[in-house]
């Protein structure tokens, strides 16, 4: 089997506190540390006002947050950026306009032959937090999204989904006979108060599914006084920890391999005795 690999770089950082402006600023500086072999570059959830209500700062589809987007992966010779922001969606699907929307940025030769735009939104958060009342500024998502990049099919999800392990599960498709999702990837603004949850709950969501797991922090204290530890990492399909941020600002770099994956998923096929249900 010819070996496929996807080189990911995570961004743990402070933001600043609902000011677009600044936090572009500041990314365009983490973006210059990034390594050339990079194919997807990760930012924490509402990396560009921290976890905040004041939906005025929502960015749209032409506006100058998705032009800055494709400028960077540009920059970066078409790499993949990839976090959330709040978007407004324009009520295409009712309910609020607005939604916690984990995007994908991809300005490369790749994409412009397979006529993509470069920026796409993905997904819309589904469980919205409610104990900071993110569920009466935000509609809900109600579709699942997927990204694929150099063969791998990833999982786009955002910081309260990795509490709900029926909305993340992954699934076997006889009819293919292989799992969906390879990669799960969790932005997020996750507390230090409730840190070891977060700890606990990567590794549990890629040994469940059978899939690398990644999970995005940021660090700092936000608006309100809430205060965050990173501990951004990446954990293999048996829950083995591949890397780690602890609770500094900083980028690690790591490269997944699929047939590693594959083989462990032959070696030790759990999934085939999966409990089927359909989500609705």
């Amino acid at each position: 089997m010819e070996s496929q690999t996807l080189t990911i770089s995570l961004i743990q950082t402070n933001l600043h506190w609902e000011s677009p402006e600044k936090n572009l600023a500041m990314f365009e500086e983490w973006f210059k540390k990034v390594p050339p072999e990079t194919d997807i570059v990760v930012l924490p959830e509402m990396f560009t006002t921290g976890f905040s209500m004041n939906t005025q700062l929502a960015f749209t589809f032409w506006g100058e947050v998705v032009k800055w987007l494709e400028q960077q992966s540009t920059n970066m010779g078409g790499k993949l950026i990839v976090g959330s922001g709040m978007y407004d969606q324009g009520n295409i699907w009712g309910g609020n306009d607005y939604v916690n929307m984990f995007f994908a940025c991809e300005n490369s030769q790749e994409a412009a032959q397979l006529n993509r735009y470069g920026f796409k939104a993905v997904y819309a958060k589904r469980h919205l937090f409610r104990m900071a009342g993110e569920d009466r500024y935000y509609s809900k998502g109600e579709r699942r999204g997927h990204i694929q990049k150099k063969g791998f099919n990833i999982f786009p999800l955002i910081c309260y989904d990795l509490r709900f392990p029926v909305w993340s599960a992954n699934y076997y498709s006889p009819i293919l006979k292989d799992i969906a999702y390879d990669v799960y990837i969790y932005v997020a603004n996750w507390p230090k108060a409730r840190i070891r949850a977060w700890d606990v709950l990567l590794p549990a969501r890629a040994v469940e599914n059978w899939a690398y797991c990644i999970g995005v922090n940021r660090v700092g204290v936000d608006g309100k006084g809430i205060e965050y530890c990173g501990h951004s990492g990446v954990y293999d399909y048996k829950g083995e920890q591949l890397a780690f941020l602890a609770d500094d600002e900083g980028i690690v770099t790591i490269t997944l391999d699929k047939t590693p994956l594959h083989q462990y998923r032959a070696n030790f096929p759990a999934y085939l005795d999966a409990d089927a249900f359909i989500l609705k």
